[in-house]
């Protein structure tokens, strides 16, 4: 667990290096670097930001397979909405063949 705290403040301190350097803040605005201005203003300790940011790591994954799981099942029980769906799939595609 020290290792990859480690690592979480590497990689924080290689994103707050990069937005010293950006020409367009917004273009590079994102969750993490939310935390990071928080924390230039005061609001956020070091410590609040990296925990947050390794919470986000860990807990995506297992969040984004239950809702992605959920999901599905309410698409299998709405058949009219997966119909909507696919066209608007086949509207933005076109004959490109998707892929994962």
């Amino acid at each position: 667990s020290k290792d990859l705290k480690e690592a979480m403040e590497v990689l924080i301190e290689q994103k707050r290096q990069k937005l010293s350097t950006v020409e367009k803040l917004d273009e590079h605005m994102d969750f993490a670097s939310q935390l990071i201005f928080a924390q230039n203003r005061g609001d956020l300790t070091a410590e609040n930001v990296n925990q947050c940011v390794l919470e986000m790591m860990i807990a995506a994954p297992d969040t984004l397979s239950v809702t992605l799981f959920f999901m599905l099942i309410l698409i299998a029980e709405h058949p009219t909405v997966e119909e909507e769906m696919m066209r608007e799939i086949e509207m933005v595609m076109g004959k490109q063949e998707l892929q994962s």
